[in-house]
């Protein structure tokens, strides 16, 4: 028996509008946990390498936590596992949300870490000699620069968070995948469809990584 397949273009092509509807769920979702993941991991990062063990080490525990765990299970435990502690239900774009922001706050964490830690020690002693407290030192001399350094990994961060939200169609949220999912339930092309959903995954991380790109040269610039 000979099978021939043919990509069937049109079909492709018609599926985008539809596509389109989840596209403002991946955004809301990526960015949303995105902006409260840099609060955190700028929290826990400098918790991270405080002096204070009691700072230190509950901050640790958060960022091995769930660096450590899958960022599936996290969805599933705070959309399914939360309501039986908490009593009432959790919206599943709330706990889309949620899953990011811990996720991505725990990875943004070590990039923070590793940025403020990159800074030469005599940064620190120039900034105290020049009279300036240590507030002072860190706002305007040491957070500068390592922040620069960061630019890099909390941008491969934002595209892994894009494309984690792929993830969420399992708990019901209407992104790219699950309205991809739904389409096929009804048009039977399953191929064309998944290759126009990751055309657009990849027009979404191409024009954010041309962006950060961008970001970086002005800011060398700068320098």
């Amino acid at each position: 028996m000979e099978f021939q397949f043919q990509f069937d273009w049109q079909a492709a092509i018609d599926a985008i509008p539809f596509l389109l509807k989840g596209l403002p769920y991946t955004l809301m979702i990526s960015f949303g946990g995105l902006v409260i993941g840099f609060l955190l991991g700028i929290i826990f990062g400098l918790l991270s390498i405080n002096r204070r063990w009691y700072l230190r080490w509950p901050a640790t525990a958060y960022i091995e936590i769930f660096r450590g765990t899958p960022i599936l299970v996290q969805v599933l435990f705070i959309f399914y596992g939360l309501p039986d502690l908490v009593g009432s239900p959790i919206d599943p774009v709330t706990a889309a949300i949620a899953a990011i922001a811990f996720n991505s706050g725990a990875y943004i964490s070590e990039v923070v870490r590793g940025g403020v830690q990159s800074i030469a020690k005599g940064q620190r002693e120039a900034g105290l000699s020049l009279g300036l407290s240590l507030t002072q030192t860190f706002r305007y001399i040491i957070w500068p620069q390592a922040f620069r350094r960061m630019i890099p990994p909390l941008g491969n961060q934002a595209i892994v968070s894009i494309k984690d939200t792929s993830l969420f169609s399992v708990i019901g949220v209407g992104e790219l995948v699950r309205q991809g999912q739904v389409y096929i339930a009804n048009t039977f092309t399953a191929f064309e469809v998944y290759f126009a959903v990751a055309i657009l995954y990849l027009i979404i991380t191409l024009s954010l990584s041309f962006l950060l790109r961008m970001f970086e040269r002005r800011g060398a610039a700068a320098v």
